[in-house]
């Protein structure tokens, strides 16, 4: 880390070579460089961070697919174990939040700790990451609209019309407030975690012949070479909650709200998953869950509610998929266009996506530069259907696997990157001895999340349904590698030609209140 009067040099360089270059000191200082605060509370920003993580598409497509393809009837109790690796990575990171209040998140912890290059390194990949797991779920949304279509209209539409017009739709909700899309996210949050729930109930109330059984939660159901596999799948279904320290700028209190809402976000995703892919096996049977997964694929939870609860409930869980994927897709996108607004405001991107738009002080070049890469690959991926002489899900399933599972991959790497940094961070501030329990606790966890990055990476050809041997299985992970040396090479440039930028990599808006404080001096 730079001293306090190397960044106030740095900064006060930074907003003189900014006025050369046409953007002026005041664009520095103007509201266009800060997102607003006072936007959200402990309830809209838990509910902007639970909506990523799409409750209902965990529960009746993650779920069905772990006991299908892994054949492990212990997933709730992964759930369990996974639940508490991530809260021994969320003690360090939500210290870490305290310290640290920039939308960069990820990549400004890194770079506090790691350095600003390293931070570079970080930035290109979590906006690859991010960027891949919500353009993902638009295959996937496209297919299940397109089936609400043909069952309910009996109207044929093609998969990635729907998927482009939720991109649409996602962009322009990106440019309003951040309330206003708590309060969408909110509302389609709470019915499909209560639909998951009368499901859950009665699942209980009326069990299979096995009845209530715990078997579920015996350590011996965890074995077998599927375990591997199972911990990648798992760990995908709570990514979401790491993304509280993004929105901290839009706090009022973000030294309390954020590591607030990432410990209760992880708790609910633990118990809630736990508790429902449990009930997933008392609804079919410990011995048969595996076996009737394989059978009904992802129409597993439609199956089982028909049965339970009648045709009326699940056609309106089925509605509730999609709009439950849609909340996650908005979720996604405005956390790309955050990350980006924070890369262009620190000059990882061009200046243009460090500005904020309006009324609404939303990051809206960095929205409409997602929106505009979701379009692009979702249009790629259409003219790609062959539809009229194959396999008409394959560019949809290629899609959401290829894309969800390129993402996953980068955040976990990020998570095992950030307890690094948080090590070192405190080190360096001569506090590790004061935040002992904290440092301990982020070693377990990135070491734990290092094994589960090597197990996807290993079993990549399985989880994106590539054979033995394909090139998929380096190429797609290559994506983030290739994505980690672009940005680590940046950050040598810049630490090169333009130390003082390299230096502002990972302040976020300090650096800008320190060139006011320059500013006022002078």
């Amino acid at each position: 880390m730079t001293t306090g009067s190397s960044q106030t040099s740095s900064a006060s360089s930074t907003s003189r070579q900014a006025a050369a270059d046409g953007g002026g000191i005041s664009t520095f200082k103007g509201q266009d460089r800060a997102l607003r605060s006072d936007r959200l509370g402990t309830g809209g920003l838990l509910l902007s961070v639970l909506a990523a993580t799409a409750p209902l598409m965990v529960v009746a497509g993650v779920m069905p697919t772990t006991f299908a393809v892994m054949g492990i009837v212990g997933q709730p109790l992964l759930f369990v174990l996974l639940g508490i690796v991530l809260v021994l990575f969320s003690v360090g990171y939500a210290e870490m939040s305290r310290h640290v209040h920039n939308a960069g998140a990820f990549y400004a912890y890194i770079s506090r700790g790691l350095g600003g290059t390293a931070g570079s390194g970080a930035a290109a990949v979590a906006l690859v990451a991010y960027n891949a797991l919500q353009i993902g779920i638009y295959g996937i949304f496209g297919f299940e609209v397109s089936g609400l279509f043909a069952t309910y209209l009996e109207v044929e539409v093609a998969w990635w019309i729907p998927a482009l017009v939720a991109a649409l739709a996602v962009g322009a909700l990106g440019w309003l407030k951040i309330d206003v899309n708590a309060r969408v996210l909110g509302v389609l949050l709470v019915i499909e975690v209560a639909l998951v729930v009368i499901f859950d109930i009665a699942a209980v109330a009326d069990p299979a012949k096995e009845g209530l059984s715990l078997h579920a939660f015996n350590p011996d159901t965890l074995t077998g070479a599927g375990l591997g596999t199972a911990l990648c799948f798992c760990i995908a279904a709570f990514l979401g909650f790491e993304q509280a320290p993004v929105y901290a700028e839009e706090t009022s209190r973000p030294h309390i709200l954020v590591p607030r809402v990432m410990f209760l976000a992880i708790g609910f995703v633990a118990v809630f998953f736990a508790i429902s892919s449990w009930a997933l096996t008392v609804a079919a049977g410990p011995s048969a869950i595996v076996g009737t997964s394989q059978k009904q694929s992802a129409g597993l939870l439609f199956f089982l509610t028909d049965e339970r609860l009648g045709g009326t409930f699940t056609d309106v869980l089925h509605v509730l998929f999609v709009t439950g994927m849609f909340a996650a897709m908005l979720s996604f996108h405005n956390v790309v266009a955050r990350y980006a607004f924070a890369m262009g405001r620190e000059g990882l991107l061009p200046s243009v996506f460090g500005r904020t738009t309006g009324a609404s002080g939303a990051p809206g070049t960095g929205s409409l530069l997602q929106t505009v890469i979701a379009v692009v690959v979702v249009g790629a991926f259409a003219v790609s259907d062959d539809k009229p002489t194959g396999d008409p899900t394959a560019p949809v399933l290629q899609l959401f696997t290829w894309m969800g599972n390129v993402g996953a991959l980068g955040v976990i790497v990020l998570m095992a990157a950030a307890s690094l940094s948080v090590v070192v961070f405190f080190a360096r501030r001569g506090a590790a001895g004061a935040q002992a329990w904290r440092l301990v606790a982020s070693v377990i966890a990135g070491v734990s999340l290092l094994v589960i990055a090597v197990y996807t990476v290993k079993d990549f050809d399985v989880l994106v349904g590539a054979g033995p041997g394909s090139s998929l299985s380096w190429v797609l992970p290559g994506i983030i590698v290739l994505a980690a040396l672009a940005g680590i090479l940046q950050g040598l440039f810049l630490r090169a030609r333009k130390p003082e930028a390299h230096a502002r990599i990972g302040l976020g808006n300090e650096a800008f209140q320190l060139e006011k404080a320059a500013g006022a001096d002078e």
